[in-house]
């Protein structure tokens, strides 16, 4: 089925709206998931969620890409499902290790309202920067730091070697610094 198809299931209120999102994208969310909380009923539970929370978002929002419209939702839940799991015991695991490789590049903003506009500015930044990479680069920076892949998958997918994967994450990561030091978000 179609995404305009499931929307307007969505639309008009029908369940099956659920059970043909699940049926289309049930693997890519619970994908997405696993990849930060490497626990298989934890990552049922995000996709349930996101499918929740895309019911109760549609309508009256109508997204023009859906599939990146419940990738970003599953994402979202997935990363607050871990960060409530982990606010008192501090295990270095591959998703944390995932977010420490970018807090050298990315500041933490203050107090709510800094915090929403500051991400708008950091993400608008984010977004250019992204545009200015080699196609590869580009793809080995998202599936690192938006899908949370591992780097041996990364590597295996694209044909490359762990270590040219991690050399070009470093070299993305430094250049992705610079950008932001020169837009005036970091100093």
């Amino acid at each position: 089925m179609e995404d305009a198809q499931i929307l307007d299931l969505y639309f008009a209120r029908s369940e099956q709206a659920i059970k043909e999102t699940d049926l289309k994208f049930g693997r890519y969310c619970l994908t997405i998931a696993y990849n930060i909380l490497h626990n298989n009923e934890d990552s049922e539970e995000c996709k349930n969620d996101t499918y929740i929370k895309a019911w109760n978002a549609i309508p009256p929002k109508k997204p023009e890409n859906f599939r990146a419209y419940l990738g970003k939702i599953a994402r979202n839940i997935a990363l607050n499902m871990y960060e409530y799991m982990h606010r008192k015991k501090r295990d270095v695991n591959s998703t944390e290790a995932i977010l420490d490789e970018l807090s050298e590049c990315i500041p933490d903003p203050g107090s709510d309202v800094e915090k929403a506009a500051e991400s708008m500015i950091i993400r608008d930044s984010i977004n250019e920067f992204l545009g200015s990479l080699s196609e590869d680069n580009r793809r080995i920076f998202v599936r690192r730091y938006w899908y949370a892949s591992p780097i041996e998958e990364i590597a295996q997918e694209y044909g490359f070697s762990v270590s040219k994967v991690k050399t070009c994450l470093m070299r993305t990561r430094s250049k992705l610094k610079k950008h932001l030091e020169s837009e005036g978000i970091i100093v």
